[in-house]
């Protein structure tokens, strides 16, 4: 790792503002991120263990602001975050021994089918306002979904939220803010069983980690005031351009 300049500093804290405010409204924040800690010299390896700081301290953050203002639905919090921590123990362990590459096909597959659908079937990403949330309970496909979503997060996080997104709106019905709020509470929980692995496994640089938390936890107490303040519409639109980007950086890199 190179020494941790000013222009570093100056790079982890403005990649993980912008990144704070992507993850909080859609997903995809980490495509910043991880390239920005790689650019510092850190292994593909560590940088995605290092990343977990950032991302644990900046959903922590956005879920307490959701919450302060109403919008964390708790009722159903068990039966999400059972099967998504299911699923990040899986990929956590398998991240901390192979390389990141074999679930980019995953993410890929599911960015492009929600930019599809909601250019095709718009409505199952945006539900009526009327329309009453689903429980987990006997709803495999969102069971499934949330337990893919806990794999890959546990495993290489970027995108992570797409997936979260795709259960709870698409499975669950959730409008976006309750299901953004939901995201980050689900992302906090399996990002705090993730990073104790590569703990354990000694692969997190801790100051680059929190010098990044510092822009990520600024970024997330942005983007809950925009979530708060957009309309539906406005989020939907947004998710889509950030589903398009997210493609487009995973085929890249």
């Amino acid at each position: 790792m190179q020494e941790l300049t000013p222009f570093f500093i100056a790079l982890l804290l403005s990649t993980g503002l912008i990144a704070g405010v992507i993850n909080t409204l859609a997903g995809g924040g980490s495509n910043l991120t991880l390239p920005a800690l790689m650019i510092m010299g850190l292994p593909a390896d560590v940088a995605n263990a290092t990343n977990r700081v950032g991302v644990l301290l900046q959903s922590i953050v956005g879920t307490r602001a959701f919450d302060r203002h109403g919008k964390l639905e708790r009722g159903d919090a068990v039966g999400i975050l059972v099967p998504t921590l299911l699923g990040s123990g899986v990929g956590a362990m398998a991240a901390s021994f192979l390389p990141p590459i074999y679930l980019k096909p995953i993410l890929l597959a599911t960015m492009v089918g929600m930019a599809a659908i909601m250019l095709l079937r718009p409505n199952l990403m945006a539900p009526l306002p009327d329309e009453m949330p689903k429980h987990v309970s006997g709803n495999w496909s969102a069971w499934l979904t949330l337990f893919i979503a806990g794999v890959y997060g546990g495993f290489v996080q970027a995108g992570v939220g797409f997936i979260l997104l795709a259960a709870l709106v698409g499975s669950l019905r959730y409008d976006l803010v309750r299901a953004n709020a939901l995201k980050m509470m689900c992302t906090a929980v399996l990002t705090v069983l993730a990073l104790g692995i590569f703990v354990w496994r000694d692969q997190v640089l801790w100051i680059p980690g929190l010098v990044l938390a510092v822009g990520t936890m600024t970024g997330a107490q942005l983007g809950v005031k925009l979530a708060l303040r957009v309309s539906q519409h406005t989020l939907k639109w947004f998710l889509f351009v950030m589903t398009l980007v997210a493609s487009a950086a995973a085929l890249l890199f």
